[in-house]
């Protein structure tokens, strides 16, 4: 247990019973009120955002997260298989965990495994792998362009996109110049196309 003071971007607390990503935290003093904490967070497993007023003061439960890598292998259904690059223990995701950035997982990409340490006894107990946090993916990743349609030869305008499908299944919106076969770099956290890259 810790207090309002030690919140911070990035924190995972436990509450009304769901764990939860801190995204962005605000001390406001209202003129002659009491101080509060104004805090946007994600619930981790179902992924959506809630807006929170905490007392300044009031008692918070962190939860303790231990970070790893891992290596995407495959999915099987609703479940997304990862090894550790140490360990090589394989462990289960659930797709809702993984969330949007899994259109944009290659087998064999890198990502980090966020795990609740605390919960891990209990799943132990269990005989479950339900610890898992968050997954990470990197800031960006090279994807091969499947389809899309041919750029016009002297077609140059600067800002123009057109829709593309990836090896990964994903639509990115790609500049004209861009054409099937080509790799490109995307970046993960918006999907945007990044730049093209040189085999």
């Amino acid at each position: 247990m810790a207090t309002t003071a030690e919140l911070r971007v990035g924190a995972v607390i436990r509450h009304n019973g769901e764990l939860c990503t801190v995204l962005e935290t605000i001390h406001r003093t209202p003129g002659n009120l009491r101080a509060f904490y104004q805090v946007k967070m994600r619930v981790i497993k179902t992924g959506k955002l809630r807006e929170e007023r905490f007392r300044s003061g009031e008692t918070i439960e962190f939860v303790r997260v231990e970070t790893s890598n891992y290596q995407y292998l495959y999915r099987d259904g609703d479940v997304f298989m990862f090894m550790d690059s140490e360990s090589y223990d394989q462990i289960p995701v659930a797709v809702e965990i993984v969330g949007d950035s899994a259109k944009f997982m290659k087998e064999g990409l890198e990502v980090q495994i966020a795990r609740d340490e605390e919960g891990k006894i209990v799943q132990i107990a269990r005989d479950e792998e339900g610890n898992v946090v968050s997954v990470t993916l990197p800031n960006h990743v090279v994807l091969r362009v499947l389809s899309t349609e041919p750029g016009v030869r002297g077609d140059t305008a600067t800002n123009a996109l057109k829709p593309s499908v990836v090896d990964t299944g994903a639509n990115v919106n790609v500049p004209l110049f861009v054409n099937e076969g080509d790799l490109i770099r995307v970046e993960t956290s918006s999907g945007s196309y990044m730049d093209r890259v040189k085999e």
